[in-house]
Formats: C-alpha cells, structure tokens, sequence
C-alpha cells in the first residue's frame, strides 16, 4: 500500500514537469515548421497572465528587461541574410525594453514580419512599427503608443498631466510642475521613436502625422487600433494569419482556473439539420 501510495505522490509531482516538456517540445515543433516554410528565423513574445504556485494571486506579464535581453540575443545571433518572423501577443510593458526591441529589428538588414493574432498594445504597437510587414487577424488590435507617468503607485498619462498644466492655478506645488517636465520630455521622445522606426518607409509629412496620432494622446491608453485603421494611418498591416501561428498561440496556455471564463464545443461550427417530421 505505501509503495502504491509513493508512486501515485511521485506521478503527481512529476507530471508538471513532464507536460512542460511536452509543450516546449511542441512549441519547438512548431517554430520548426514556421522557419522551414517561409525560411526565416522564427520567434514569439507572448504574455499570458500566470498565478503565483501559493497565493494563487493574478501576476500580468508584460515587456521587461528579460525580454529584451533574449530577444537581443536571438536578432544579434541571426544572419543579415536571414528573415525574422515575430509572434507578438503583449499588452506593452517597459518603455525602454520595447524601444530596444523595436531598434533592433529595425536594424536586421533582411525581411522583418510581425504577426499578430490578437493584440499588441502600447510597447507591443513600438515592436511592430519596427517590422517591414504587420499580418494580422481581422480582429487583432494595436494600441496607441502615449507614454504613461507613474507617481507612487499611480498612473497617469503623460498628455493628461500637459493638458492639466494648461489650466490657470497658481498654487501647484513643485512635483506636479517637475511631473508636467518629465512628462512633455516623454510624449517627444516616443514620438522621435516612432518617426525613427517608419520614416524610411513612407512620406515624411505621413511619418510625422503618425507618430504624432501614435504619441499625442488622441486617444485612450487602451484604445483598439483595427486592421482597417492601422491600414489608413499607413502602417503596413496586412491580414491571413498562417495556421501555425494559432496552432503556436494554444501552446501557450493560460494557466487554468477554477471555473473557465469561456467555454464551447471545439471546431469549426455546423448548424443541426432539421427533420421532415420536427417542427418549429
């Protein structure tokens, strides 16, 4: 009995090990076949939400320094002639992090494609502007690029803090002014940026006007930016997702919960038929 009962702890210890193994050999699979078939280098970033092992408390993942680190590396170990393909899911992150990311595919001599399944915000939205080609799904969504100001634990974005600046009050203290600084320095510099990482590919006053819709806060942080829109603003989206970047989104799942959020049959839908003998 004490032998069956250690065997069943020691399955039950090492089955999270073996079926992260399983995936990261699937992933590997599946990155294989994305480079074989359009001979590039592929890579992913994506940021699932993931729960802490004790606490079980929600931990948003977004763009760090780590990120940049690695993905540095895979472009710097890269041949000049070889193209990169991106798998991008994020809802953006560290400011810094994403610039680097974004200079550096802007700097690959070869081919830089970007695919994007459903969303690339903020940071996400910088690295994508870098790319030669954004493939989207017809219901993925970029985000505007407005840097956001942390004071504390609170947020605000930088455009908010000029716009409040512009109010007559003669009686702000020196931290809100010092903020106003920071905070107009930041809107110019992620707007340099984005002029930097598209100037070459279209016309200068079109480059302007969209690091300018990208930086000045006309819309929400939060804001969807569509196929269609991204598409008028000039970027160089284009939409038919391949199948293996799907098949590549479902091996990185989200950690499971104890009731899901959304639930259907798998597979592709067929309405029933209806009998001669059923009625309405």
């Amino acid at each position: 009995m004490w032998e069956i009962i250690f065997l069943v702890f020691l399955i039950v210890a090492l089955y999270p090990l073996v079926q992260r193994k399983v995936l990261e050999q699937q992933r590997m699979s599946v990155l294989r076949t994305i480079e074989r078939k359009r001979r590039s280098r592929a890579m992913v970033m994506i940021h699932r939400q993931e729960i802490m092992s004790i606490l079980g408390i929600p931990l948003s993942r977004y763009i760090s320094i780590e990120d940049s680190e690695n993905l540095l590396r895979a472009i710097r170990q890269t041949p000049d002639d070889v193209p990169i393909d991106l798998v991008l899911h994020t809802p953006g992150g560290v400011v810094l992090a994403a610039e680097q990311i974004a200079l550096a595919l802007k700097k690959h001599p070869a081919a830089v494609t970007v695919f994007l399944p459903h969303y690339a915000m903020s940071g996400g939205t910088l690295i994508a502007l870098a790319a030669d080609s954004i493939v989207m799904d017809s219901n993925a969504v970029l985000g505007p690029v407005d840097p956001q100001i942390r004071t504390g634990a609170t947020q605000y974005p930088a455009v908010s803090v000029i716009k409040a600046l512009e109010e007559p009050n003669p009686h702000r203290d020196d931290e809100t002014l010092i903020l106003g600084d920071i905070a107009r320095k930041a809107v110019a510099q992620v707007r340099e940026v984005i002029y930097n990482l598209v100037k070459d590919r279209m016309e200068k006053n079109r480059a302007e006007e969209l690091a300018r819709a990208l930086s000045e806060g006309r819309w929400t942080h939060d804001f969807p930016i569509s196929l269609e829109l991204a598409s008028s603003l000039g970027l160089p989206v284009k939409e038919g997702l391949p199948a293996e970047v799907f098949e590549l989104m479902k091996l990185y799942p989200q950690p499971p919960q104890s009731r899901p959020t959304v639930e259907y049959i798998p597979g592709p839908h067929r309405p029933f038929r209806r009998f001669p003998d059923q009625r309405k």
